[in-house]
């Protein structure tokens, strides 16, 4: 229920982008549009008879009520669990008739519905999926439970470091922003929600102008246009605010913060504003970021951290391109009486990074990498829909896929500087420790 294109844009959508073989071709994208303005992508796929289909929708976290974080989520899950037609265990018995997966989740930017079927089921299947968009059941019942649930999960949730790492610099980052909450919300967010406040999100922006639908799979253009129009004619409207009208969150810079927890290891999140989705600078910032920690023990940051002196368990860095400039992310976990060290040296290899010290070995291994292991997430349907999803949504072009390795090859070393001496500048990342409190001078306030 909580997959798409969220959680971790960075791996969804990062990660896809990271595993295509150029040797194999990419299949070519079908582009059509309904008469509502719903925009739809086709990949075709014949060699098995299934069908996946993602719908993403500028709903996402970002247009969650001021205050009560977690409603894009909230409205994401009742969406899949009734109708107005069927209860929750009607709706249930229904779908695993057919063996219809339907999910959905929200992100940052976007509110996702997606399904995966057989291809003997697929008008059963587009009947659910349309009825689960255009129906939502607003039991008051059910949006109790599922209130409840949620916000045990949250308060769980607040157990682990990574979670109270991540609010917490969603905050820091992007104060008094649409981007300054977690997706999921938190227990006081939550709390404040209404079941009115999902309708009114719903209302307001699940709408066919702006959503993009993309299907993988056995089936043709002229044969998905014909299941889907007679159930989404009728869908109409534009949201009420478009996924580019957000402006980009002033940068905060140098500002450590301390979260205090009984632990035995320390968590440290160093964070700063990255690139947005479509800017010119993505590749070069891509591949740079690969080099940083993105590589797994191949990047400087394990090498020097972790294989070279042994000062954490596990360290890693990524970017999440949003609409506008997303967090950039440095995490890593060691012993609470290192966590000084291990952060120190983190910053001397952005240092060193954004002095220019990058070398063309490393530049070519990095391209290598990244291009020589493309493929592997263009294997399913699933994965398939969730890059054209990112595609459409975003307004890349449609040979994004086909010349997604030209772009990484293209990167010379030159630009892997000018991208180091734009992001990597150590006096410009904030510090996040969650752990118990060690010795260091701490800026801004202390949370609790």
């Amino acid at each position: 229920m909580k997959r798409g294109l969220s959680t971790h844009l960075t791996l969804l959508l990062l990660g896809y982008l990271s595993f295509i073989n150029p040797a194999q071709a990419v299949p070519p994208i079908e582009n059509a549009s309904m008469g509502n303005g719903l925009r739809i992508l086709l990949m075709e796929a014949h060699a098995v008879p299934m069908v996946s289909m993602q719908l993403v929708m500028p709903a996402g976290s970002r247009f969650d009520p001021v205050g009560k974080g977690g409603t894009a989520s909230l409205l994401a899950t009742i969406l899949t669990d009734h109708t107005e037609k069927h209860t929750r265990e009607t709706w249930a018995m229904l779908l695993d008739a057919e063996a219809i997966q339907l999910g959905a989740s929200a992100s940052r930017d976007g509110l996702s519905l997606s399904m995966t079927v057989l291809k003997e089921a697929l008008p059963v299947g587009i009947n659910a999926f349309s009825e689960a968009l255009l129906n939502p059941g607003w039991s008051r019942e059910r949006f109790a439970l599922i209130k409840e649930n949620t916000l045990s999960a949250a308060r769980k949730a607040l157990e682990e470091p990574g979670i109270r790492a991540s609010e917490a610099t969603s905050r820091l980052l992007f104060p008094g922003h649409p981007y300054g909450h977690r997706p999921d919300g938190n227990p006081a967010s939550l709390k404040k929600i209404l079941l009115a406040d999902l309708k009114k999100l719903y209302t307001n922006q699940v709408r066919p102008q702006g959503a993009l639908l993309a299907v993988s799979g056995d089936i043709t253009m002229p044969e998905l246009l014909t299941l889907l129009k007679p159930l989404l004619a009728d869908w109409r409207g534009a949201p009420e605010q478009q996924l580019f009208e957000i402006n980009r969150a002033d940068d905060v810079r140098g500002i450590t913060k301390q979260i205090k927890m009984q632990t035995s290891q320390t968590l440290s999140q160093l964070a700063r504003l990255g690139p947005a989705r479509g800017d010119a600078d993505f590749f070069p910032t891509f591949v740079l970021n690969h080099i940083l920690g993105g590589g797994g023990f191949g990047s400087r940051l394990m090498q020097e951290v972790r294989e070279k002196r042994g000062l954490v368990y596990g360290i890693y860095s990524y970017f999440i391109p949003l609409a506008t400039s997303g967090p950039f992310i440095i995490t890593l976990q060691t012993r609470a009486d290192q966590a000084e060290e291990a952060e120190n040296l983190v910053r001397s290899v952005l240092q060193e990074l954004f002095n220019g010290e990058i070398t063309r070995k490393e530049l070519a291994d990095a391209k290598a990498n990244l291009t020589g292991s493309f493929a592997q997430r263009m294997d399913s349907n699933r994965e398939r829909v969730g890059l054209m999803s990112m595609i459409g949504f975003y307004g890349m072009p449609l040979d994004y896929l086909q010349v997604w390795t030209q772009k990484v090859e293209a990167v010379t070393l030159a630009d892997i500087k000018i991208a180091a001496n734009t992001y990597l500048d150590p006096k410009q990342w904030n510090l996040l420790r969650v752990g118990p409190k060690v010795r260091v001078k701490v800026k801004g306030e202390t949370a609790p």
